[in-house]
């Protein structure tokens, strides 16, 4: 497990932070270590029972229980999207992610033109849907 004693900053404003439902929290929070430890995130808050945030310097991700105890569900065209560093780390987090329970909804490569951005989709495995993407050039 990558944990980061990240100290929580002042909000930045929108968009703040995403989450995504789960009925197994535990299950769910083992996957999100794996998965956003590839980008060097780890844990910033966790509510025993209820939810676990993932930040670097601030609460940017969560995976929590319903809160009106109804099962958690996937949205219709809902998804979120996580920035990577290089094309690599685009192809690493979708490994991570199917190699843990997830599946792939879109392989790594190019999405529309020359110019367009890396992509590749994944679902984590209770079908919550991800973009992973770089647009440019790698970070150096």
């Amino acid at each position: 497990m990558n944990t980061i004693t990240a100290q929580l900053e002042k909000p930045r404003g929108l968009p703040g932070h995403s989450t995504v439902g789960t009925n197994d929290l535990d299950a769910a929070a083992v996957f999100y270590d794996k998965l956003l430890g590839v980008f060097g995130i780890g844990r910033v808050l966790v509510q025993p029972g209820r939810a676990v945030y993932y930040g670097h310097k601030a609460l940017e991700f969560g995976v929590i229980s319903p809160f009106n105890g109804e099962p958690a569900n996937v949205g219709n065209g809902g998804m979120v999207a996580f920035e990577a560093r290089s094309r690599a780390q685009v192809q690493e987090v979708h490994a991570v992610a199917v190699a843990n329970g997830g599946s792939c909804e879109g392989a790594p490569g190019q999405r529309g033109d020359s110019d367009g951005p890396y992509c590749a989709y994944f679902r984590d495995p209770e079908g919550n849907k991800f973009l992973v993407y770089r647009k440019g050039p790698d970070e150096a």
